[in-house]
């Protein structure tokens, strides 16, 4: 009869550490979350880019590739499509 009573007995002691543990747990939790919430930053609203101004043409031949350049430069930094790069492109070179 004693091993079964302490059998129980741990059976009991371990149900309520586990339930008071869950209940800790779930408090904490939500205590967190509400933190969250106080504190979290409003989503940012991105505003659209500006229009871009295509480049006026040149008649030098060194300030179309330094154009050329800058928008290579600006394609890779995402500012321009490969479309946008591409007609832009053909414009400088007069295609």
């Amino acid at each position: 009869m004693g091993l079964i009573r302490g059998m129980a007995r741990t059976a009991v002691v371990a149900g309520t550490a586990t339930a008071v543990s869950n209940r800790v747990s779930r408090r904490q939790a939500g205590r967190w979350a509400a933190q969250e919430d106080q504190t979290a930053p409003p989503p940012q609203q991105y505003a659209p880019p500006p229009p871009l101004q295509a480049p006026a043409p040149t008649t030098g031949g060194g300030d179309v590739i330094a154009q050329l350049e800058r928008l290579g430069q600006l394609r890779d930094n995402g500012v321009l499509t490969d479309a946008e790069f591409a007609a832009q492109k053909a414009r400088l070179l007069g295609s």
